[in-house]
């Protein structure tokens, strides 16, 4: 029998919309050559959705995805809307809501696309971050007072659980363990006196559990000028919400450009559906224009394909991507080229 998958579509805003149609040819592709097929919903839920009735979503937009097997989101932002706005009124509710609390983001160098770092050589940048995705420095906890006033204060407090650092160091340490069995944390103990300590003995007491695994643990600033002056060093690097979300875009600028980057928003219990989504944003300087790299997209399916149960259907896509890369001369003007959206979608499908 045919293993169907139900997969929500958010094309969200801007280039979000160009660049899920690609992913999802490139999913029927490999859906037919692997024997299973893809069920899309698509939702309108987007800046725009906010601006005409003044949420991102529905009430029940939750409640909505609940039955999915996984989420396939194309970008969220738009001019005239706060990004926090955005970001709170849509991406965070399903992150929570569903306990996606690892943000996986995988980095590489591939061939034939030049890194503006001269040491990131192809074949030798791999890098896994991994995310805490669900509190950190990104809490609901705090707020402003004497607004509009020359006393005017904001507090943000940072959330750190045992059960919240716990579960995504075991995460990282298990994936370090099934790929080069190197771990970087990243940390900053020496200025951030209540919560990075925390977080460094949580680790340190993971890594006891994990002797498979080398580790190391690095404070951010330091470890982002080693991104740019050693980028191969670095297997599967763990951060908190903050951390590691500067860390991944620092990354994906090291291997050539943040338009390939791609990220999951994971549940590893799979007790709720999985989230998948380009790094790039929504661009709204070229919207429109039908030049949107559409390589973020189809990697998050690619990682889609592999949280489902197809690890060589993944595989097939992160080959046909190395391929297309290392072998043409077909490009989107981010890579340097004249290829659009359509054109070098048509290119990928066709070396798969």
């Amino acid at each position: 029998m045919t293993t169907n998958h139900r997969i929500a579509l958010i094309p969200g805003d801007g280039i979000g919309a160009e660049v899920l149609p690609p992913a999802q040819q490139v999913l029927d592709v490999l859906g037919r050559r692997h024997g299973f097929s893809l069920s899309y919903t698509s939702y309108d839920w987007s800046c725009e959705r906010y601006l005409r009735e003044g949420a991102m979503m529905p009430a029940d937009g939750i409640d909505q995805l609940r039955d999915k097997d996984a989420i396939l989101l194309g970008a969220v932002g738009y001019p005239g809307v706060p990004d926090h706005v955005s970001l709170w009124g849509l991406l965070i509710p399903i992150r929570r809501s569903f306990r996606q609390y690892v943000n996986l983001r995988p980095i590489r160098v591939f061939e034939g696309i030049d890194s503006p770092v001269r040491g990131a050589r192809p074949g030798e940048v791999d890098i896994v971050v991994v995310r805490e995705n669900a509190e950190g420095e990104y809490s609901e906890i705090g707020g402003r007072l004497n607004q509009g006033t020359s006393e005017e204060l904001a507090v943000q407090e940072a959330v750190f659980t045992r059960a919240g650092v716990t579960r995504i160091a075991d995460y990282a340490f298990s994936l370090a363990a099934r790929r080069r069995g190197k771990l970087t944390s990243a940390t900053k103990s020496n200025g951030i006196i209540h919560t990075m300590p925390f977080w460094d003995e949580l680790i340190a007491e993971r890594a006891a559990e994990h002797p498979g695994v080398t580790w190391d643990q690095e404070h951010i600033d330091a470890l982002a000028a080693k991104f740019v002056l050693d980028p191969a060093r670095f297997d599967v690097v763990v951060a908190s919400n903050l951390f590691g979300d500067i860390l991944s875009d620092l990354a994906a600028a090291v291997a050539g450009s943040i338009g390939i980057a791609p990220a999951a928003n994971l549940n590893p219990e799979r007790d709720f559906p999985s989230m998948f989504e380009p790094v790039h944003g929504s661009a709204p300087d070229i919207v429109g224009q039908g030049i949107a790299n559409p390589l973020g997209a189809i990697w998050s399916a690619a990682m889609m394909l592999d949280h489902l149960g197809h690890p060589a259907a993944a595989k097939d896509i992160t080959d046909a991507i190395a391929s297309v890369l290392a072998k043409t001369e077909t490009r989107t003007p981010d890579l340097g080229g004249t290829a659009t959206t359509a054109k070098f979608t048509d290119k990928l499908i066709e070396l798969l």
